[in-house]
């Protein structure tokens, strides 16, 4: 089909993708500005800390968790959106002996037929000293199929004997809002930041 007999064809294609484009870029931007606020450490310490507080009020067998753990990485609010492809935001601090050691960002990218957008936090359990080594250690960690959920989207505690865990990394996923349904952290990027 030329151009001089259908004009439009190509330009109506050409404005769809546009428009997809910059309504995915607006998600991504959205995502960004994820509640986190400032970018200082004092800002993420206070969101970890209050994160903490409402995990460990809502979900007890957590507590016992973090005391077996050789580190935990919280993310206070993982910003999750997409249309017609997606991707999620968010920045956090690694825990080791209870106090903050590194500050991370979380970034995943996602394709396929995918519309609406939620937020989440999530904590990582590093069960062992290998696990927090190789965590640490990596310039970007990436979140398998492997890890084992204790807590899921839905707010129910899977795994309530902290002494039948076998990963190495165990994760709880809770405080979901949003409309899009469940959230997983698999292909899930961590990445150590300056803030």
């Amino acid at each position: 089909m030329s151009t001089t007999t259908s004009p439009r064809m190509p330009r109506g294609m050409s404005r769809r993708s546009f428009t997809l484009m910059a309504l995915a870029g607006a998600g991504m931007t959205a995502a960004c500005g994820n509640g986190i606020g400032s970018r200082g450490p004092a800002t993420i310490d206070a969101r970890v800390d209050a994160t903490l507080e409402e995990m460990y009020r809502s979900f007890p067998n957590t507590v016992t968790l973090a005391e077996k753990a050789d580190g935990i990485l919280v993310m206070p609010l993982v910003t999750e959106a997409g249309l017609g492809f997606g991707g999620a935001y968010g920045r956090g601090a690694l825990r080791v002996g209870g106090g903050t050691v590194d500050y991370y960002s979380v970034t995943k990218a996602s394709g396929g037929l995918q519309i609406g957008a939620q937020q989440y936090a999530h904590v990582l359990f590093f069960m062992t000293e290998d696990a927090l080594f190789s965590f640490r250690s990596s310039a970007g960690w990436a979140a398998g199929a492997d890890l084992e959920y204790v807590v899921n989207t839905n707010g129910q505690m899977l795994a309530a004997d902290t002494n039948t865990t076998t990963s190495p990394v165990l994760a709880a996923v809770f405080g979901q809002a949003g409309l899009r349904v469940g959230a997983t952290l698999e292909g899930t990027k961590y990445t150590r930041i300056i803030p």
